[in-house]
């Protein structure tokens, strides 16, 4: 809209100083001769910037005209716009959206405020999934958001783990959380998490819904994580592992080994750790190769010494 690219106009050469129009041109993705026409609509409507002619000159604001915005510390500054994280912004279909706000937010920051923001952004960056996450299915996403927003009945086609596999479900959508690169929609009746890659399709209904009164996602988050995390870990192992080793663990299985191992007189740690399933423990403790070794429980000891003599006598040949 021309209002919104007038605004962004005055707002890039409050923060940048002199532009000339083709710079304006392509930061706003029009034509030259677009810019032309808003810059004459800009003098009409009284914003004082004059032009320069020649290699050297561009577009301008006359000194000290700006907005500034009053009332952030340096560290509120510096949050807000470490907080603006653009990959699940553009997911959501608001990177366009982030960006404008982020550039409005800045051009009326002071001038020390503006510095330490920009200080901020150079120095991190957050990229939340993992190496070797795969990309997710998400293009529902936009339309499960617009759903959560306006309170809007979902009928949608699930992929689910079991049998059926498809199944067809009717959701109150109250809520979108992102974890570990991954979205999921935390929706009535129930409320039950769903994962937002698994929605094979989706019809936004007529029909509005009101959340409970006492629904806080963030509360119901962290309950759902618990309770996860209390499923997921339903057995133990007793284990020897060597020091070099330790840092093969990750997550419970390495805060246990830090908590609650004891060292002997050897130098191995003996410790019981979570695990998931025998199979999950089975992969896991078979990376760490002979710097580990199973006591308990026996089905798992016996896992690991069957594989391993398998892989003894498939390399056997290697070794005469």
């Amino acid at each position: 809209m021309k209002s919104s690219r007038l605004l962004s106009i005055l707002l890039l050469l409050q923060t940048r100083g002199r532009m000339t129009a083709a710079q304006l041109a392509a930061e706003l993705e029009v034509s030259v001769r677009t810019i032309y026409r808003d810059i004459e609509a800009l003098h009409v409507a009284g914003v004082p910037l004059y032009g320069d002619a020649g290699h050297a000159g561009g577009y301008q604001l006359l000194a000290g005209y700006r907005t500034r915005l009053t009332g952030l510390s340096t560290g509120e500054a510096e949050a807000l716009f470490l907080s603006g994280i653009p990959g699940p912004a553009a997911e959501l279909g608001l990177g366009e959206a982030l960006a404008a706000a982020q550039l409005k937010v800045r051009a009326a920051l002071p001038p020390e405020l503006r510095t330490q923001a920009d200080r901020m952004r150079s120095r991190f960056h957050l990229d939340a999934p993992g190496w070797y996450a795969p990309d997710d299915d998400i293009r529902q996403l936009p339309r499960v958001a617009d759903a959560v927003w306006h309170s809007r009945v979902l009928d949608v086609r699930y992929r689910r783990w079991k049998e059926p596999t498809e199944v067809q479900r009717r959701l109150e959508p109250y809520g979108l959380v992102l974890k570990a690169g991954r979205w999921y929609v935390v929706a009535g009746p129930g409320p039950r998490t769903y994962r937002v890659d698994q929605i094979l399709d989706l019809a936004v209904l007529a029909e509005e819904f009101e959340p409970p009164p006492d629904f806080d996602l963030a509360d119901y988050w962290r309950r759902y994580e618990a309770d996860f995390h209390a499923r997921l870990h339903q057995g133990e192992a007793l284990v020897r592992v060597a020091p070099r080793a330790a840092a093969g663990l990750t997550g419970a299985a390495a805060r246990a080994l830090a908590d609650n191992g004891t060292t002997e007189p050897d130098g191995w740690i003996r410790a019981k750790l979570p695990i998931e399933s025998l199979d999950q423990a089975h992969g896991v403790f078979l990376a760490l190769g002979a710097d580990i070794e199973v006591l308990e429980p026996a089905e798992l000891r016996a896992r690991l010494a069957e594989t391993v003599r398998a892989l003894a006598a498939r390399y056997a040949a290697y070794q005469e």
